[in-house]
This record gives C-alpha cells, sequence and structure tokens, in this order.
C-alpha cells in the first residue's frame, strides 16, 4: 500500500515539475513576428468615440482618412506613422516621443539590462517596431472640431531632454494649434527615480464658444504568442482594477471576441509582461469608461476615456490630466500607486501562500544584501517552521526501513499473493504501530510551498539578474555550468538511500531512476529555486540520517 502511495506521490510530484519546466521554457521561448499583411479598414481603428454628452458629444471625433482596398485584396499598410523624434533621459528611462501623435514610441529602462551578458543594453518596455509593437497613446475627444489624437501632428521646439543633476522634475512639452485657433500644449511630465509620467493637456480656448473634451489614454500592443496546452508561463497580456470586480486579466483573445467597455470610479488598466507593467491610471474619483478591442494587425488596445467632461469658456484656458507607470513590477512601489496595482505581481492561485514568503525573503535580504543567501536563509526558516511534519515523516519511514527484512520475508513467504501480502503488513503494521502512510503525507503538504516559492522566484523582479556566488551570476536564470542541478541530483538519490526500498522491483528501478529525471528538469529551472531545493535536500538528509541513526535504521 505504502508503495503504491510512493509511486503515485512521486510521479504527482515529476508531472509537476514537468509542467514548471514547460512554463519556464515557454517564457524564455522567443515570440514568432506575426505576418504583417493586412487589409486596409475602412475606417481608422483605435480611436475611442466621445462619451454622450448632449448633443455636443457627437461631432469632433478625430478620424484618419483611409481609402478601403478592393474587397479581398491584402494591402501591406505601415503600422505606425513616423515623424520626428524626441528623446528624452531620466535617471531610471530613456524615452522616445514622436511627434506624430505625441506618443510614448520607445521606453529603455537603463537599471534592467537585456541580459547578464549584455549589462549596457537597457531591456526596451515600449517599442514601434512592428515585431515588439507595444506603445502609449492618449488624446483628446469632445465636441471641438480638431481635438489632438494619437495622429496629431504636433511640434517640439527641441527634439533632446535630459534630467539635469539635482534636478526633480522634467517638463517635454508638445504643442498643436487647431483651425479655430484653439492652441493645445500636451506636456510629459517626468520625475526623478519615478516610473511615473503625468500627461498634460493644457487647452488655450481661443474661439468664442464653450469648449467641452475628454481625456483618454491606451496602449496598442501586438499579441503575443499563445502558450501551450500544459504550460504554466507567466501572463503577458492586459489587466484591469475596478472598484466591483477588483483585479482581472483581459487576454488578447478576449479583446478581438468581447471588447471591453465597462464604467468605473478610479482602478486602472495596464498592459503586463514579466517582471514588468504599464498602466493607465485615471484620478481615484474619476469616473471613467475602460474599453479595448482589436485594430487589425495582430495589434490590440485596451485604455480608458474620461466620462465627465471638462469645460472651459471662451478666451479661458484648462487642463486635463493622465498618469501613467511605466517600470518594473516591484511590490513596494507599486503599493504606492493606487489600489490593486501590487496584484500585477501575479502569484497565481498560491497567493496566499507566495506573498508572505515573498515577504520574508525581502525582510532577509535587508540584513544580508545578498538574494542567494537570503534564498538558503529562507529555506532554513521553511524546514524549521515544517520540523514537526518533516520529523513525523522521517521517523515513520525509518521504522518502516528497520521492517525492511521482515517484510522481505513476508514477500518470499506470500510469493504473489498480493492478497495475503497486504494483510499481512497491515497486521505487522498495526502490531508495531507504523502508519504506512506517514511518510507520505507530510511531503505532499510542503508541495504547495514549493510551488508557492517556484512563483515568487519567478516573478520577483529583484531576483532578475541577481547574483549569488562564484558561477551564479543570475538566480532567476539557469545554472550555466549545471553544477546545481547534478548537487541537487545527488542529494535526491542519497535520500532514497535513507529511506526504506520498495518491495517490487520494477518500483525500486522506478525510485532509482526518478533523481536523474528529476535532474535532467532541474537542468532548466532558475538556479534559485534549485538552490532551494538543494539546501532542502541537504537538510532532510541530515534530519534523516540522525532520526534513523535513533531509531536504528542506518542499514
Amino acid at each position: 500500500m505504502m508503495d503504491n502511495f510512493r509511486l503515485i506521490l512521486f510521479i504527482s510530484l515529476g508531472v509537476i515539475l514537468m509542467l514548471l519546466w514547460q512554463a519556464w521554457e515557454q517564457h524564455n521561448a522567443p515570440a514568432r513576428a506575426p505576418n504583417n499583411a493586412v487589409s486596409t479598414p475602412a475606417t481608422p481603428a483605435g480611436v475611442p468615440s466621445a462619451p454622450a454628452d448632449s448633443s455636443r458629444a457627437g461631432p469632433g471625433v478625430p478620424a484618419a482618412p483611409a481609402t478601403p482596398a478592393p474587397a479581398g485584396t491584402p494591402v501591406a499598410v505601415p503600422l505606425i506613422e513616423r515623424a520626428t523624434r524626441i528623446r528624452v533621459q531620466t535617471d531610471v528611462m530613456v524615452v522616445e516621443i514622436d511627434t506624430a501623435g505625441g506618443d510614448l514610441r520607445v521606453l529603455d529602462l537603463p537599471r534592467y539590462p537585456v541580459s547578464v551578458d549584455k549589462p549596457k543594453q537597457p531591456l526596451r518596455l515600449l517599442s514601434d517596431d512592428d515585431a515588439a509593437f507595444h506603445i502609449a497613446q492618449s488624446g483628446l475627444i469632445g465636441s471641438p472640431e480638431g481635438l489632438p489624437y494619437h495622429k496629431t501632428r504636433f511640434a517640439s521646439a527641441r527634439t533632446d531632454y535630459m534630467l539635469a543633476e539635482g534636478q526633480r522634475e522634467l517638463r517635454v512639452p508638445l504643442t498643436h494649434r487647431a483651425k479655430d485657433g484653439t492652441r493645445y500644449t500636451k506636456t510629459y511630465v517626468f520625475r526623478r527615480n519615478d516610473y511615473t509620467v503625468d500627461v498634460e493637456f493644457h487647452v488655450d480656448n481661443a474661439t468664442r464658444r464653450e469648449w467641452r473634451g475628454y481625456f483618454y489614454g491606451q496602449f496598442a500592443r501586438r499579441a503575443t504568442e499563445a502558450p501551450g496546452m500544459f504550460a504554466l508561463p507567466t501572463y503577458s497580456g492586459a489587466a484591469i482594477y475596478t472598484a466591483n470586480d477588483k483585479y482581472q486579466k483581459i487576454s488578447f483573445e478576449d479583446m478581438a471576441k468581447n471588447p471591453l467597455k465597462r464604467e468605473n470610479t478610479g482602478g486602472w488598466v495596464a498592459m503586463l509582461q514579466h517582471y514588468f507593467v504599464g498602466a493607465w491610471m485615471p484620478a481615484a474619483k474619476a469616473r471613467s469608461e475602460f474599453y479595448s478591442g482589436s485594430i487589425g494587425s495582430g495589434r490590440y488596445t485596451i485604455g480608458y476615456k474620461q466620462l465627465e467632461p471638462t469645460a472651459i469658456a471662451p478666451g479661458r484656458s484648462g487642463t486635463l490630466t493622465g498618469q501613467l507607470y511605466l517600470g518594473p513590477k516591484e511590490p513596494k512601489r507599486l503599493a504606492k500607486l493606487v489600489e490593486g496595482m501590487d496584484l500585477t505581481v501575479d502569484y497565481g492561485w498560491l497567493t496566499v501562500i507566495s506573498a508572505p514568503l515573498y515577504w520574508a525573503l525581502d525582510w532577509i535580504h535587508r540584513f544580508l544584501g545578498n538574494w542567494g543567501w537570503a534564498i538558503i536563509v529562507l529555506t532554513i526558516l521553511i524546514k524549521a517552521a515544517f520540523y514537526p511534519l518533516s520529523a513525523a515523516s522521517y521517523k515513520s519511514m525509518a521504522q518502516m526501513k528497520k521492517l525492511a527484512p521482515r517484510l522481505k520475508a513476508l514477500k518470499e513467504r506470500y510469493g504473489d499473493d498480493k492478497q495475503k501480502l497486504n494483510q499481512a503488513m497491515m497486521e505487522m503494521y498495526k502490531t508495531e504501530k507504523i502508519n504506512p502512510l506517514g511518510g507520505c503525507l507530510p511531503i505532499l503538504i510542503q508541495i504547495p510551498v514549493f510551488i508557492a516559492l517556484y512563483w515568487v522566484l519567478l516573478e520577483s523582479v529583484e531576483l532578475r539578474h541577481a547574483p549569488w556566488a562564484l558561477w551564479i551570476k543570475d538566480l532567476s536564470g539557469k545554472d550555466p555550468y549545471y553544477v546545481l542541478p547534478i548537487i541537487m541530483g545527488i542529494t535526491m538519490y542519497a535520500q532514497q538511500l535513507l529511506n526504506p526500498q520498495p518491495l517490487d522491483p520494477m518500483q525500486k528501478r522506478i525510485f532509482m531512476v526518478m533523481p536523474g529525471l528529476f535532474t535532467v528538469l532541474f537542468l532548466f529551472f532558475p538556479a534559485g529555486l534549485v538552490l532551494y531545493w538543494t539546501v532542502n535536500n541537504l537538510l532532510s538528509i541530515a534530519q534523516q540520517w540522525a532520526i534513523n541513526r535513533s531509531i536504528g535504521a542506518t542499514h
């Protein structure tokens, strides 16, 4: 009975590790560049309509001219127009703004290299290249004609801005004058050590009519490749947070099949990827509508538009604002932004376990200053917390190992008569007061902790490219020389020798193969996770050896 249970346990753990390995492979696999040939739409896509506001809301929605192609004729069209580029550099980001639309087209993060081998090449979070298309757009919609939106041409007095030493804030203005004389100034506001960006539209109403308009902000992004059936990858797609439904993921498929249209107060809309997030954040008490949709060429958009208009009297001025976050998914930084933003650090269904593990790991790191040593200390603390369960498990296995000669004798006596063999074994367990499942159940209880820690190590941007010691330069990546996985396999094999051996020869061979199989799987796991598993095995070996010796089951 115990042998069968242990076999199921190992197979289950093997399946879990296989799924996790697939996840690890999935989010490291390069995405395929989709075909860019599309049919030109008859009407421009991606421009939100103005909210209903009496008779003034209907006209005035910007529309780009488009000439429809003959039916069925694919026409290659550029993804987006390009004009003059404005380069902006702060201490945490390097941005390119295009005067065609005044969009954020490129955003590099100098503090986050693209890889350990390329420390001087920053990770690119936003890009208007076809293969990695992901940009932030904003504009105005409402009643006057000629409102600036994300296809309007702006003018700029400069093409290069830099946050100077000691300067706390950097303002980058773009201007546009409508045919009716109204002057619009779109200003991006950057701050030191800050990944939030303010977007301001200052309106100088030069007409004799009241000006009424609404701000909108959105992301346009190319869809990423869908994961495999059995993969558990980190999430890449959209997400929203509303007062009623809280945190909710919106996949690219959902954007195409069921376009989002939801009124809300506060909240946020975001585009997520591994370790990083871009989010539009309406004011906490502002009413807005969240929307999404497909805009062709494999691209999708998600954003928000204000539902309460800004009114500006003739000859007066006013300002409409929005705010962006474009940076790493650091829980502390995100928690200070708006409610629910820290949920973008997605630990999945084991968040209730993963969140405390991350807190403990971060707390330990404050004292040690090294994430590798923090993982080791956390492993010791987890082992100490599970000590009563582990001790009961190892004691049960030690008792089973002590009974091994007598169980082997029963096997020889009853041969293939499994019914009588099982009856005799259960009678022996009852006499010796041993629970045959006692060695397995505590291990099952610890498996969720292992998976939860996997997601902590996988989702924590702090561990990205974090070194430990010697050859381990990136705890979030695999061991380049496979030393840790091999050591882990050896420790797993040593544990097998300390355990009671199965009576069935086939199961015995399977158990001996398992360390090799797990070693192969761990070759591709993040080094931080392998470090945890190896240290845990070493502690388990020491504890099990001590218990075996005390019970007299060392041979």
